[in-house]
């Protein structure tokens, strides 16, 4: 059994741990408001659930996603994530986020971004090209016929071999997108984001196989 702490409890961060608990995995979620705005969530994951600040969640994990705006990038704190394997699902958005130039320019992806604010931790960005509903209903065990593809990318060969022993747990294939840097063809509005699951109207979504998913990255430019 594997502990993922989780830094930020939102759509995606939530869902993991949904299905992280399904699989029989430890989830400490923490979110920016206080472990006690958890209680719910957290009686309703079940006793393999737990609610802890930021801090506490960093220093449980095995795994820690890290599911926050770019722009808090910044409030995160170092320490206790050092040395850990850190799965980051954000998504850069001026609108959101105010103009970020290092990834207007292109001269960093916001996974590189990430890396700069946490220089001990293993970065691997994974589950930011999926709607958070897709990622719920489209979960499939092994051996499945129609089970999905999610990217990942990252400069750790083990820090990606435990990412991917995690997601295959959950119910996904992985397919390996490269490094940090080349993240940008997993980023928000490139073909491999959202299109291959089907349209946010259908909740459910559409299987998306290996190959669909090394198509799309294949055709991401910039």
């Amino acid at each position: 059994m594997t502990t993922v702490g989780f830094i930020g409890s939102g759509n995606i961060g939530s869902t993991v741990a949904r299905l992280a608990v399904e699989a029989g995995h430890r989830v400490v979620l923490s979110n920016s408001r206080g472990p006690e705005t958890l209680a719910d969530t957290v009686a309703e994951l079940g006793p393999r659930a737990f609610a802890a600040t930021s801090g506490e969640a960093a220093a449980a994990g095995d795994i820690v996603v890290v599911s926050v705006p770019v722009k808090a990038f910044p409030e995160l704190s170092a320490l206790p994530l050092a040395g850990k394997t850190v799965i980051d699902t954000g998504n850069y958005g001026p609108e959101r986020d105010g103009p970020i130039p290092e990834l207007d320019s292109a001269s960093l992806t916001s996974s590189e971004l990430l890396r700069r604010s946490l220089p001990d931790a293993v970065v691997v960005k994974a589950f930011n090209n999926i709607f958070f509903k897709h990622l719920r209903s489209l979960a499939r065990p092994a051996g499945a016929p129609d089970r999905s593809y999610l990217p990942i990318a990252g400069d750790s060969a083990p820090a990606k071999a435990a990412v991917t022993a995690f997601l295959e747990s959950l119910g996904y294939g992985v397919v390996d997108a490269g490094s940090l840097a080349g993240s940008w063809r997993q980023a928000t509005g490139t073909p491999v984001w959202g299109t291959p699951y089907g349209p946010y109207s259908d909740e459910k979504g559409e299987p998306a196989d290996e190959n669909a998913i090394r198509a799309a990255l294949a055709t991401a430019t910039r």
